[in-house]
């Protein structure tokens, strides 16, 4: 525990080291290419983005095709000690009893009486977490740019004491869409990608070509780098690790269409940033440029071992009113080529 609560890690090290380095030039140096929240083409009352891609016909289509057997599971498990973002202060996961069958015996909550207490045992907890622990999804309003958010939505505007009122994680609706897993790791012959191995487009076109995949407008898309192995050794799982990068996101988004993209690792992007003037640009391309959701801390070692790339992708997250993302429950469903 001491090892871990006492860890920076290499990820986070990055994202300081450049944040550092961005405060130390001017303003002209940091300019880089303008950038700006995207616009909705599904109206300006939009809060979804490129969730809207998925339609009564395309969810049809995909479970049509759904050919039994197995259930892969794409969570992970909450626990005290497990991996999460420390880097910027937030919480660990916390969960403690507020109920046991000893101590209601003796307490007595309910007036019922220490013979009824002790009869029927009683256990209830509370948990405590940020947002973005385990298996999640971000939301749109997670990043932005210059106070804004997908769809321009403003935080002067659309930001209160109890959360965004716009893009929050709320307004996600239940997902069942076709899912594709790139296998990076598999294509590179390794159990697990490199620290900081940065994933660009050639990386993901070279491991579609070995699977014989192909994306299609709408999919789930999920990156594997392998780093969900040593997702029990917390110090290990957060030290550095392979995500994607720019180019890659934007073969996804822009060249394959993807509708949401998704990896095993902590951040989904590598680090420290590409550009300049943002040290989360996969964040805020996604999110704030293209309204694509993400979902970090997806577990692809079954669908990997079991080599299943095409699959019915079926998730619910919890509507939080007002955050900024939210647990999920990914299940997938192999299906007929």
């Amino acid at each position: 525990m001491r090892r871990q609560g006492m860890m920076a890690t290499g990820a986070a090290l990055a994202i300081v080291a450049g944040a550092g380095a961005l405060a130390a030039q001017g303003p002209a140096e940091r300019a880089g290419t303008a950038r700006d929240v995207g616009i909705s083409p599904w109206g300006p009352a939009d809060e979804i983005g490129r969730l809207n891609l998925m339609t009564d016909a395309s969810r049809a289509e995909v479970l049509s095709r759904v050919a039994g057997g197995k259930v892969y599971d794409l969570s992970v498990e909450y626990r005290i000690g497990m991996p999460s973002w420390q880097a910027a202060g937030d919480p660990h996961y916390r969960l403690w009893m507020t109920h046991t069958p000893h101590g209601t015996a003796i307490d007595d909550p309910l007036g019922l009486g220490r013979e009824m207490n002790e009869h029927v045992s009683y256990s209830g907890a509370a948990i405590s977490m940020y947002t973005h622990m385990g298996t999640h999804i971000d939301a749109p309003n997670h990043f932005g740019l210059d106070g804004r958010i997908w769809n321009g939505f403003r935080a002067d505007e659309h930001l209160g004491d109890r959360g965004w009122t716009r893009a929050s994680a709320g307004a996600i609706p239940p997902i069942i869409a076709r899912g594709v897993l790139i296998d990076v790791a598999a294509a590179k012959g390794v159990a697990m990608l490199p620290a900081g191995y940065r994933i660009e487009r050639a990386d993901l076109v070279e491991a579609l070509e070995r699977q014989g995949t192909s994306l299609r407008e709408g999919d789930v898309v999920l990156v594997r780098t392998g780093r969900m192995r040593v997702y029990d050794d917390a110090a290990a799982y957060m030290d550095n690790s392979p995500g994607i990068g720019m180019s890659a996101a934007r073969y996804l988004v822009e060249e394959k269409g993807a509708m949401i993209v998704g990896a095993d690792n902590l951040s989904l992007e590598a680090f420290p940033s590409e550009l300049p003037d943002d040290y989360v640009p996969v964040h805020t391309y996604l999110l704030a440029e293209q309204g694509a959701m993400i979902l970090e801390l997806v577990n692809l070692e079954e669908l990997a071992r079991d080599g299943v790339h095409e699959f019915a992708f079926i998730a619910g997250s919890l509507r939080l009113r007002g955050a900024d993302a939210a647990p999920l429950r990914p299940v997938a469903l192999p299906i007929a080529r």
